[in-house]
């Protein structure tokens, strides 16, 4: 804890006089992130320090396992972090990133661990769709690969219960937001994304188009067919 504090007065006498005109700007300002980031509370990644980012680019939301709970109407903090990113702030940009090594993952497929530690079991049913995938469509992967594909549909599962809340489901409508799927792989130190086209991860490269899971487009499903008067 000592070396933490270190860093908070390093942080006081060195970092901020060097960066006082954006955080001047900031508190001046307000925020306007570019993208809302949820990604798991694992130690090992840090949203920021992947993407480089400075103060006012990132709009972060942590947990265990990088969990979006379908809409409910019962309040949660990811519910309302999503919404407020949405409709306050104005994010355009949705970014759900899981990673190699997964602890939550790991749960999952290791089950007998979570029993003195209700809250995370019942926090992980909303990862029960990815564990089921896994268990179901790929009966051919070794034992020692299972986490790093129940984390890879895990991100598909959160990225379909992102899309029942209604903000996003109203911004994905107008064309105004676009969702994104990464998975960093610690080991090696890359980063994959969702490509929506393919259903697969795609290695980001600063020389090819970057994957998207759902490109922002506008849709109006009720403008697909015209309707007929009933013959």
């Amino acid at each position: 804890m000592n070396e933490l504090i270190g860093r908070v007065f390093h942080f006081e006498k060195q970092v901020f006089p060097d960066q006082i005109d954006l955080y001047s700007k900031l508190a001046s300002d307000g925020q306007s992130p570019k993208a809302l980031m949820i990604s798991c509370a694992d130690s090992r990644i840090v949203p920021e320090h992947i993407m480089q980012a400075q103060p006012g680019d990132l709009f972060v939301c942590r947990n265990a396992g990088n969990i979006v709970p379908p809409f409910a109407t019962a309040n949660g903090g990811v519910s309302s972090t999503v919404e407020y990113a949405v409709m306050a702030l104005g994010v355009r940009d949705i970014i759900v990133c899981g990673h190699s090594d997964c602890g939550a993952m790991k749960a999952l497929v290791h089950p007998e661990g979570l029993e003195r530690m209700p809250n995370v079991s019942a926090w992980l049913r909303h990862s029960h769709a990815a564990q089921r995938v896994a268990a179901e469509s790929y009966p051919e992967a070794a034992p020692e690969d299972r986490v790093r594909i129940v984390a890879l549909e895990n991100i598909v599962a959160q990225i379909a219960h992102l899309r029942t809340h209604p903000s996003v489901a109203s911004g994905i409508a107008r064309g105004e937001i676009a969702l994104h799927g990464w998975f960093v792989d610690i080991h090696a130190g890359a980063i994959l994304g969702l490509d929506g086209e393919t259903g697969r991860f795609l290695p980001l490269r600063d020389d090819r188009p970057l994957p998207v899971a759902l490109q922002a487009a506008p849709r109006r499903a009720a403008d697909t067919y015209p309707l007929q008067a009933a013959e």
